[in-house]
């Protein structure tokens, strides 16, 4: 069981480098993991949008990993920041009502051995390329460009 969970941390760690670009947009920061969080609540609020729930990833994975039979620390820091936009989430889902399925909307902070990122997910083709762009400005917002 420890070396079947090993290997599907071994893929998780992967698949973030290889297809990161296929599941997520993520952009370096200059800064320390804690300025990035900061920024990225300060982008969030700043468009009068509320957090719903800070994810704090990286310290559950921390915490439960003797649990789980591993030794692996995957990340530094990793904190996922919810929030919906009541504007853009009718819009999208009177364009399809299943577009339920990507609400909240996530932006995520990560610090791996000291190289500190900030993304989000990407979302399908059609109505959901709005929410992506929305998303892209806020973090682009967040690491200064």
């Amino acid at each position: 069981m420890k070396a079947l969970f090993l290997a599907g941390v071994t893929c998780v760690v992967t698949a973030f480098g290889a297809q990161a670009q296929e599941i997520a947009t993520v952009y370096p920061f200059e800064g320390s993991f804690d300025d990035a969080t900061f920024s990225v609540e300060s982008a969030i609020i700043g468009r009068g949008l509320v957090i719903d729930h800070i994810s704090n990833t990286g310290e559950m994975l921390n915490r439960t990993a003797a649990d789980v039979g591993s030794d692996v620390k995957i990340f530094d820091g990793a904190d996922v920041f919810l929030f919906c936009s009541a504007v853009l989430s009718r819009k999208m889902m009177e364009a399809d009502p299943l577009n339920l399925a990507h609400c909240p909307y996530g932006i995520f902070v990560a610090d791996r051995a000291g190289e500190v990122t900030i993304g989000y997910r990407n979302y399908p083709e059609g109505a959901m390329q709005e929410v992506q762009a929305f998303l892209d400005e806020i973090v682009r917002e967040a690491v200064g460009e």
